[in-house]
């Protein structure tokens, strides 16, 4: 039985809550969870003074968020092991920098969903927001592990400086996907904006609707026609497994190849789906 927290009424002032982890609150009673502190605005108050707190998080190291949740910041950031469930729409940052365990938002989430994520996974079951497993403005590098599954539409900027692990996209995407990429795999499954890839060392872009991609970059360059690349054949099965969705006949067909950024190291590529297939 998982521990539940249900949000009262929606809030319009955003709502921090990074101190409440799975790995804490397994250990406490419901009256402690309660008193645990959020950051509502400029002011400290806590669990319990927006949120009704039931069942418990011993057994299985469940923790649930129900209600409209889109003013509810940081749900996951930081978490090392378990599970978190979003039973509805969530707000920004959700994973941030998270280590481990398993993260579903049944709904929508909004900005830096898994911003600077480490490991782990985090499924969004609607729409995300920008800025998707990307670097924080002065950091270093963005997502270095785990996996990032988003079955309806993401916003601009996802992957930026992506550094290692698993990005895909059910819907449509913005512009900018795996800017100054260093590594990792980004997976677009609709119509996608702009600017794919610029600024990209290594890793792989690829867009399984060849229909819909967008002009390449002056900096790319066409390299050769790939017949079923091994490693995407491994991707999209276990996606398929999951089930995450796909477009049609997605696991068979040719992607053509670019390589670039030359204006970088050049060693990145973006494989686009043979339309012809």
């Amino acid at each position: 039985m998982p521990i539940v927290l249900t949000l009262r009424q929606p809030t319009q002032i955003p709502l921090e809550v990074d101190f409440v982890r799975v790995e804490t609150v397994r250990t406490q009673s419901t009256d402690e969870v309660k008193a645990t502190p959020v950051q509502y605005g400029n002011k400290q108050l806590t669990v319990g003074e927006f949120f009704d707190v039931t069942g418990s998080a011993a057994d299985d190291s469940h923790l649930v968020f129900a209600g409209d949740c889109s003013r509810v910041k940081l749900i996951g950031a930081g978490l090392t092991a378990g599970r978190i469930t979003v039973d509805g729409s969530a707000g920004m940052h959700v994973g941030a920098e998270m280590k481990g365990g398993e993260l579903e938002v049944r709904g929508n989430a909004g900005d830096w969903v898994g911003a600077e994520m480490k490991g782990g996974r985090i499924r969004v079951l609607g729409n995300a927001g920008h800025c998707l497993g990307a670097v924080y403005r002065g950091g270093r590098r963005g997502m270095t592990g785990g996996e990032i599954l988003v079955h309806g539409d993401a916003g601009n900027e996802i992957g930026h400086t992506l550094r290692r692990g698993l990005i895909a996209i059910g819907g449509k995407s913005g512009d900018a996907p795996g800017f100054n990429m260093l590594a990792g795999t980004i997976l677009l499954g609709g119509a996608p904006g702009i600017r794919p890839g610029a600024g990209m060392k290594r890793g792989s872009i690829v867009f399984l609707d060849g229909a819909s991609a967008p002009p390449m970059l002056p900096t790319f360059r066409r390299s050769n026609l790939y017949s079923g690349p091994f490693f995407l054949s491994l991707y999209l099965k276990y996606l398929q497994d999951a089930g995450f969705p796909l477009p049609p006949d997605s696991l068979t067909g040719s992607y053509l190849r670019y390589r670039g950024d030359f204006l970088e190291l050049g060693r990145g590529e973006i494989l686009i789906r043979d339309v012809a297939c």
